[in-house]
């Protein structure tokens, strides 16, 4: 019973940790850095890279990519630390440092081969610490000094069961399990103390705190160590903590601590020991188990994990609540009221105290969409689906059930009513007795009234997206819409606000402000111009905060905060750069949520809980990008680097070339965008990309400069940072082989010449002899013509001679026929012996050789050669047949061959049998026909 008090008080504590807004956490699973799980040191070098002692070998990453350099010996990487331009790792049986060759990569070095005395078997390098002029690489057997000025070893016994090199102020402090914490003097191990819990208790960490040293043990407990006397500081988290299995612990720069603990994530305490943060798997984390913890340049908590890799954000101006269970749904709406933070989502009403780390709890009846939540001269309304609710106390009493409540207003001519914009038109509330209840329903108007602002006692704008604004005069009493106007719309994506006293309509097109002497919207150049750039406008609704003070709107990359000038009366501008995801994350388009909690805190409204704003922590920075890696690429083979910082020449072939750059920034909500440009092929710079590689294949030959440039937020790089190289020209365009085309040319031209004039000459002989050919032609038609001629006359003189033969054969046929005539009659007369003398005469006329001569001749002049053939072919034929051949080749008949013979018809006929069988003619073959034919 005693001990109840105490519990109590714990309770307490634990209940008032202000944890439920997180600092922003990006995590890295080994699927996405491709390398081992576990990652057991973390460092950072001059450049801002990150370097990671991981399962898989040393880790790099600048922020945009990430690169495994494999362990020397193939084991895992236990201790990295980047000391000037080292970078120090130990892992199993090995330790030695990565640099950086011209082509910017790693390239490593072993110091523990130059140590003559052996290594201890299986022995791994936990820790590596920098003192001075020594790196201390630490096992859990030894510890191990190198002197980096003369590559010299002093070698420490430390047998412990956490590596932990502990340097405090000027000097290094290290336990030994069961002896206590020693201190290194002239390369010797000093006792410092030996109390209890230095002997048992692990010491995983030691911090200098007003000349005190504090030690912080595994069982997360700190003690103060004072010369010899050990004192344990008592702290909040003690109870929160009591539990707690430390593995890692870091001082940040702040004063504050952090503990890593083996189940149950991270804690962050302050310097007075309370606990600001418990971040978990639950929360947010890869993994619960913290194996190391680092703090960058920019103050980013990085936590090695047993599986994967966290950072969070601690000096992010943003704060992010993640509903990881689904409960919440999409913040509409919030309000920070008597220190209970509100929230209106689409599931309902949720409520919580502001400090206190427990879940948000739904308000019982408000199941449904919440519009509105809006504290009115100290009473909290919530505009609700189903109608209005009064909220006290984490209770909400229904008060209309008109449904679909947007806004209500004050109505300054009765504080005791307010105004409100339903579904279905307005409404009147009205304060009786000190409560709220639902007056009437104002008549005469019936459109739904999301955005409505008065401009006197009696007129009311209301917006409509899509048919415009309605000017509305209402009666006094506030019971029915007694005349409306209707103006034209300017645009979609409209809402109705006041600012400054003004009432302002925003669309697509621009702001208008009202203006009363014109009953009509003017458009505002100068809020047109804070919220529609060049470049981007907003997308959705302007939004009040601030008894209207202040103005938002949203763009895909900036959050616009617009506010009265303070010096001037010209409005001033905040452009507060955020990711793209998160304009994403934040819900339906057009109803954008951002309220004011408290001082320069706001609320923004997303998908999955709500991410708080402060506006103190916005800051400027100042970024410089650096091209990190040149490679040529190649279409059948490996990528080849090529040395950084130098003008190179590169053959024509080598005109692939791949260009990465980055910035090494690691916030979360801090997008980086990069630009480059190529001079000479290039002129214009490319649009912003977050992609930190560029390739350009076949680039032509000549003097490039590649370019590249970031933009960070809104800031563009201090730096434009370029690499100047030359791709030379192909062989084919070389001075040698332009000479040699000139040569080759020279050559063509005079063989073309000479093929030209060979081609012509050829024509020229083609037409000469095509001409001889036709004159040949010519001249043998000419000839064939005159053959024809001759042939003709032949022809003629051949028919002549066969007349003349045919008139000489007539003519010795009749002469002989006449005698033969004679000599028949002097036959028939008296014959004496001159009538026989007469006929002697006859008979030697009939037979006379002239004649046959002449006959002869005649024959042969018109049958050349006739006799001869016959007598060739039958050389037994006699001088008389020969004669009756030739009569038969005259085609003479018996008849008429007879007086040429002086023979008889019937003799003629046995002439011509007996030359047939000397012929030796066969019966089918007609011997007249055979003659003819020879």
């Amino acid at each position: 019973m005693v001990l109840r008090p105490f519990y109590i008080l714990c309770i307490f504590f634990t209940l008032g940790i202000p944890a439920q807004e997180l600092p922003p956490i990006q995590n890295y699973t080994p699927i996405e850095y491709a390398a081992g799980n576990q990652n057991w040191s973390i460092t950072q070098s001059i450049d801002k890279n990150i370097y990671i002692a991981n399962n898989g070998g040393l880790l790099e990453f600048n922020g945009a990519v990430w690169k495994l350099y494999q362990s020397p010996n193939g084991t895992p990487l236990k201790s990295v630390k980047i000391i000037n331009d080292r970078v120090y790792t130990g892992s199993y049986m090995e330790f030695g440092y990565w640099i950086k060759d011209d082509f910017g990569v790693l390239i490593y070095n072993s110091i523990s081969s130059k140590i003559e005395q052996p290594l201890i078997e299986d022995e791994h390098f936990w820790n590596i610490s920098e003192f001075k002029n020594w790196v201390l690489f630490q096992s859990l057997d030894r510890i191990y000094i190198y002197n980096t000025i003369n590559d010299s070893f002093d070698i420490l016994d430390a047998k412990t069961t956490r590596a932990a090199v502990l340097e405090v102020g000027n000097k290094i402090y290290f336990q030994k399990i069961g002896e206590g914490i020693f201190t290194i003097e002239n390369g010797k191990s000093v006792l410092v103390s030996d109390n209890d819990i230095f002997k048992t208790d692990i010491i995983i960490g030691a911090f200098s705190i007003e000349n005190r040293i504090l030690f912080v043990t595994e069982q997360s407990k700190f003690y103060f160590l004072d010369k010899t006397a050990l004192t344990r500081w008592s702290i909040s988290a003690d109870v929160a903590l009591s539990n707690v299995e430390a593995y890692s612990a870091l001082r940040l720069n702040d004063g504050s601590f952090v503990l890593g603990s083996i189940s149950n994530g991270v804690y962050h305490l302050d310097n007075e020991g309370t606990i600001l943060n418990h971040i978990n798997q639950e929360k947010g984390l890869n993994n619960n188990t913290v194996l190391s913890i680092f703090q960058d340049v920019d103050q980013n908590l990085w936590l090695g994990l047993d599986n994967g890799l966290s950072v969070v954000n601690l000096d992010s101006p943003f704060d992010e609540y993640i509903d990881h269970n689904g409960v919440l749904g999409v913040v509409y709406t919030a309000v920070l009221f008597n220190d209970i933070l509100y929230l209106g989502t689409n599931q309902g009403l949720f409520y919580k105290r502001k400090d206190e780390d427990v879940d948000f709890l739904l308000i019982d009846g408000t199941q449904g969409q919440v519009w509105l939540l809006k504290i009115i001269n100290g009473t909290l309304f919530c505009g609700h689906h189903k109608g209005t609710y009064v909220v006290e106390n984490g209770k909400a009493k229904q008060i209309s059930d008109l449904p679909g409540t947007w806004d209500i207003h004050t109505i300054e001519s009765n504080s005791n009513l307010l105004l409100q914009g339903n579904y279905k038109g307005l409404s009147i509330l009205e304060k009786t007795n000190g409560q709220w209840r639902f007056r009437n329903k104002v008549e005469g108007f019936n459109s739904s009234s999301r955005f409505f602002e008065f401009i006197d006692a009696e007129h009311i704008l209301v917006n409509h997206d899509y048919k415009g604004i309605f000017d509305l005069k209402i009666d006094t009493g506030y019971n029915e819409i007694i005349e409306v106007t209707q103006k034209e719309s300017k645009g979609t994506g409209s809402s109705l606000l006041k600012y400054d006293d003004e009432v302002i309509y925003t669309t697509i097109n621009g702001v208008f402000t009202f203006i009363t002497e014109q009953q009509d919207f003017s458009k505002d150049s100068i809020l047109t111009s804070k919220f529609f750039d060049i470049d981007e406008s907003i997308i959705g609704i302007l939004k009040p905060t601030n008894n209207s003070e202040k103005i938002w709107g949203f763009t895909n990359d900036n959050i616009i905060c617009v506010s009265p000038g303070i010096l001037s009366d010209v409005p001033q501008r905040l452009k507060i750069p955020i990711p793209n995801f998160f304009r994403r994350s934040m819900g339906i388009l057009g109803f954008e949520s951002i309220v004011h909690l408290k001082d320069e805190v706001y609320l923004i409204g997303i998908a999955n809980g709500y991410v708080t704003l402060d506006l103190n922590k916005v800051k400027q920075k100042e970024y410089q990008i650096s091209i990190n890696s040149i490679s040529k690429e190649f279409y059948d083979a490996p990528n080849i680097n090529i040395k950084l910082e130098e003008f190179k020449e590169f053959k024509s072939s080598e005109n692939n070339l791949k260009f990465l750059f980055n910035v090494p920034e690691f916030d979360k909500y801090t997008e980086v965008e990069y630009q480059y440009r190529l001079e000479d092929v290039y002129k214009e710079w490319s649009i912003w990309s977050t992609n930190s590689e560029v390739s350009f294949k076949n680039l032509p030959y000549g003097t490039h400069t590649f370019e590249v440039r970031a933009k960070v937020g809104n800031n563009l790089s201090k730096n434009t940072t370029s690499y100047e190289f030359m791709i030379a020209k192909p062989w084919y365009l070389s001075y040698l082989a332009i000479f040699c085309y000139l040569v080759i040319s020279t050559l063509l031209v005079i063989f073309i010449h000479k093929l030209y004039k060979g081609y012509y000459k050829k024509q020229q002989n083609q037409l000469l002899n095509e001409s001889k050919k036709r004159l040949k032609r010519k001249k043998l038609k000419n000839q064939k013509r005159i053959v024809q001629i001759k042939n003709t006359q032949l022809q003629e003189l051949i028919e002549s001679k066969n007349r003349e033969l045919a008139i000489s054969t007539m003519s010795i046929i009749k002469k002989n026929e006449f005698l033969n005539s004679i000599k028949e009659q002097l036959k028939g007369s008296s014959v004496d012996s001159q009538v026989k003398s007469v006929i002697r005469t006859i008979d030697r006329n009939i037979n006379n050789v002239d004649d046959w001569k002449f006959f002869e001749n005649a024959f042969n002049n018109a049958d050349k050669d006739f006799l001869k053939k016959v007598k060739n072919v039958h050389p037994e034929l006699s001088a008389n047949d020969l004669r009756l051949c030739a009569y038969l080749r005259l085609n003479l008949s018996s008849k008429e061959i007879a007086p040429l013979l002086n023979i008889s018809v019937r003799s003629v006929e046995v002439k011509r049998y007996r030359l047939r069988k000397k012929m030796n003619l066969s019966r089918e073959v007609g011997l007249t026909e055979y003659i003819m034919d020879l």
